[in-house]
């Protein structure tokens, strides 16, 4: 079988995906065959078809670049159990920019009947993001502050409205007003406008000059060393994206005053077995089924305008998740 498909034959902008047809032959020990009806859209798509340095392994070209869909299994290799043909599901597994595809069965997440396709595709990458960020990197506490740049984006709506959910007052910054009323809506209490000012001004203003507990930065270079002067003592700033450029060797004395932490995480990491990619998105889903988190798709884009897609999002024109629909 050939599944339709999009790769990358070398590293560049939005122009080098192309159309391919991938072999897909029938699924062999440990492996299942997947049906997408939908495929995540993720800025990680975008460091790789770039090029740029990452949690990404080395591949030859020519790389399908994407690491998540849903869709329906549609065959089960030897030694397989627990998965049946028909079966709903998301994968966690690179690749995923094509219509069918062999995955290993223990990178599958079961969709709970509540959680369609096409939100899955377009949200669990994030949705994982947000686990481990708000729940095992730094641990959110009712009380704490905590800020998230590009609240409008599509990880700021998810940390901000499980944020609040779990206690904590949310500053968020974005850079439009149209962006301001979208941050409101998704769970933050302070939304500073970082074209109108100093974001740093405005977050000590607002925190009666102590700080948050915690930054959640995904823009990077443009905000991270800034970032420092909003954290209180001990605090962490938490650099987990790079939509500006990556951030460069800083000085290290800047946390020494205040005893700061900071990170640079990846979501590999925390999901790298079967069992935590099983418990994070369990976690997940009973924060949906609480109702602290509603999981949305705000664009979708035929998997053949792959090329407008990826121009809107390194652009910074799109709000909340996007999705690829074969």
């Amino acid at each position: 079988m050939l599944s339709e498909s999009f790769c990358i034959y070398r590293n560049g902008g939005p122009e080098v995906l192309e159309a391919c047809r991938v072999p897909v032959p029938s699924p062999g020990p440990g492996e299942v065959q997947l049906r997408q009806s939908a495929i995540g859209l993720n800025f990680a798509d975008i460091y790789q078809r770039k090029g740029a340095h990452g949690p990404h392994a080395a591949t030859p070209f020519p790389i399908t670049l994407g690491s998540v869909g849903a869709g329906t299994v549609t065959a089960i290799g030897p030694g397989v159990e627990g998965v049946m043909v028909g079966q709903r599901v998301a994968c966690m597994h690179p690749g995923a920019y094509q219509m069918t595809r062999n995955v290993p069965a223990g990178r599958l997440v079961p969709l709970p009947e509540s959680v369609a396709e096409e939100v899955a595709g377009a949200t669990l990458l994030r949705g994982l993001t947000a686990e481990y960020l708000l729940r095992r990197l730094y641990a959110v506490q009712p009380g704490d502050v905590v800020l998230v740049h590009a609240a409008a984006g599509g990880m700021g709506v998810l940390l901000s409205q499980w944020a609040r959910a779990l206690g904590a007052t949310v500053i968020g910054t974005v850079g439009s007003e149209a962006k301001r009323a979208i941050a409101l809506a998704h769970g933050c209490h302070h939304v500073v406008n970082y074209r109108e000012g100093s974001f740093v001004d405005a977050v000590l203003a607002l925190t009666g000059g102590e700080g948050v507990a915690v930054v959640y930065d995904a823009v990077g270079k443009d905000v991270f060393v800034p970032s420092l002067q909003c954290l209180r003592p001990c605090g962490m700033a938490i650099n987990y994206g790079t939509a500006s450029g990556d951030v460069e060797a800083f000085d290290l004395q800047l946390l020494h005053a205040r005893s700061l932490i900071v990170s640079r995480p990846t979501l590999r990491t925390y999901i790298a077995s079967p069992q935590a990619l099983a418990g994070a998105a369990a976690t997940l889903f009973a924060a949906v089924a609480a109702g602290q988190l509603r999981l949305e798709v705000n664009h979708r884009y035929p998997l053949a305008a792959v090329r407008d897609a990826h121009r809107d999002l390194e652009g910074r024109a799109t709000t909340g998740s996007a999705v690829l629909i074969p």
